[in-house]
């Protein structure tokens, strides 16, 4: 046998072909080497297909022993890094169907029987993807703890509330970060929902019409899992869809990057907080590096590359979108180019859900069993800027609508009262009651208890307010949804 004729029995499309590939070619369309982490996807959905076909008579019981036993060697040698990954094979699937039959042999050949590497491949990713998103989720969750138990530390810490950046009302600071609760929560919400579409069989559509041989496909999808709430099997319902369709990674992506943006966002005022200028927090030393030529300097890395990341993974969104935007049914090689983008916005997020956690909350010393290292809080630095900005203008507006001015009156009449605070370079607070009777004579000596920060966050004690009781009771549901 000439060399052409072995480099074409390694392709399972050999026979037609009367010259092999190129080896440009080869390296251009390979994804062995990155695909090659679906392998335990691969090998999970090979099994189930296996079995099912042996319940189906459509291979033998020894068949589906040896494929077994195959696959628990393959499973042994890729575990233990022993596992020879070939270009020439292409891709995880022919790479492990190859070994499987150097092991069994015709055993292995009789594998992809009522299937196309079509279906196979949209099944793995599925599998792997669905694997991840528990992963995710459950990183979420430790975010989201790690925010309400740095809160529950600081429900009575009042911070600068910010609109366009300026100083705008006194909040408490657990209030603050329990709204990056609420945004990761929607994210895990968004998630599960995710997950659910993803979680549907493909397998059995083979290469875009469906197969001949009486497959059961809800047993393979029962086999792997792929069930609703109810138990019930969740099957594609068309052949030429379940190939082609890869909404699933654009959906995951697509929430992926939003759960990026709100890292941002936190992103941006760890920064802020950080800074000289405000002084509102520090973070542990290994989350930060110095300056080649500043020996005074620590910079706020972690925050900021995933700041960054953040573009990398939108962009991810932004690549998939338009590799699906021309495609034609069914499956097309462009496909091909999901996994990259999907794997890497996965990776970037684990990584950056679990540092942040970290970084907020501290870690556990395996010595003490206490969490250290996390976010150190300066509350004097919080109060004294919360105390710069006239937080409690709005609050002084709010006494003189219950003494019975329309608010548009009350707003004018609080515009003087700053005005003049800041020609004497004052806190509405230091104002004189004279002084301040001189704008409304309704103002009487109560006044200063709605313009101190503190009596200014306990009136906002409405559901979602920031006045600590209600901060509290958000803290207690936070508890009770996330299991501690």
């Amino acid at each position: 046998m000439s060399k052409n004729q072995l480099d074409q029995k390694s392709q399972a499309w050999s026979a037609l072909f009367s010259e092999p590939m190129s080896d440009l070619v080869k390296r251009y369309t390979s994804s062995v080497f990155f695909d090659k982490r679906l392998w335990q996807s691969d090998i999970q959905g090979s099994l189930a297909h296996a079995e099912m076909l042996a319940a189906q008579k459509i291979i033998s019981s020894q068949d589906f022993a040896d494929i077994q036993r195959g696959m628990a060697q393959i499973t042994d040698e890729i575990s233990k890094g022993q596992f020879d990954w070939k270009l020439d094979l292409e891709d995880v699937h022919l790479n492990i169907e190859a070994r499987l039959t150097q092991i069994v042999g015709d055993a292995g050949k009789r594998l992809h029987t009522g299937r196309s590497r079509n279906d196979q491949v949209a099944t793995d990713v599925r599998l792997w993807l669905v694997s991840e998103i528990d992963l995710i989720s459950a990183l979420l969750n430790d975010l989201q703890r790690s925010l309400v138990e740095v809160a529950e530390d600081h429900v009575e810490v009042i911070l600068p509330g910010f609109t366009h950046l300026q100083v705008a009302q006194p909040v408490s600071f657990a209030h603050h970060l329990l709204a990056y609760v609420e945004m990761f929560a929607r994210d895990a919400e968004r998630m599960a929902d995710v997950r659910r579409r993803t979680n549907r069989l493909p397998l059995g559509s083979a290469a875009l019409a469906g197969t001949t041989y009486p497959l059961d496909r809800e047993r393979v999808a029962k086999s792997l899992g792929m069930v609703d709430e109810h138990g019930q099997a969740c099957v594609s319902q068309n052949s030429l869809d379940g190939v082609s369709d890869r909404d699933f990674a654009i959906e995951f992506t697509a929430a992926a990057s939003l759960c990026m943006v709100h890292i941002s966002r936190l992103s941006e005022e760890l920064i802020l907080w950080m800074s000289q200028n405000f002084g509102f927090v520090k973070i542990a030393d290994r989350f930060t590096t110095g300056s080649s030529i500043m020996p005074q300097k620590k910079n706020p890395d972690v925050p900021e590359l995933a700041r960054g990341k953040t573009g990398r993974v939108v962009g991810h969104l932004m690549g998939l979108i338009t590799l699906m935007k021309g495609q034609p049914l069914a499956y097309n090689k462009d496909n091909q180019e999901d996994k990259e983008p999907l794997f890497d916005t996965v990776d970037t997020l684990k990584d950056t859900l679990r540092i942040f956690s970290e970084m907020i909350g501290g870690q556990i010393n395996v010595l003490s069993g206490k969490k250290e290292g996390g976010m150190t809080v300066n509350a004097e630095a919080m109060q004294a800027a919360a105390k710069k900005g006239y937080a409690t203008a709005t609050d002084l507006a709010d006494y003189l609508v219950k003494k019975g001015l329309p608010f548009r009156d009350a707003h004018e009449v609080v515009a003087h009262a700053v005005k003049t605070a800041q020609s004497e370079n004052l806190d509405l607070s230091e104002l004189p009651l004279a002084n301040l009777q001189k704008f409304n004579p309704a103002i009487e000596k109560d006044v200063f208890e709605c313009l101190s920060l503190v009596g200014s966050l306990k009136a906002r004690n409405t559901l979602g307010g920031t006045a600590p009781d209600q901060v509290r009771l958000q803290i207690a549901s936070h508890h009770a949804r996330l299991g501690f």
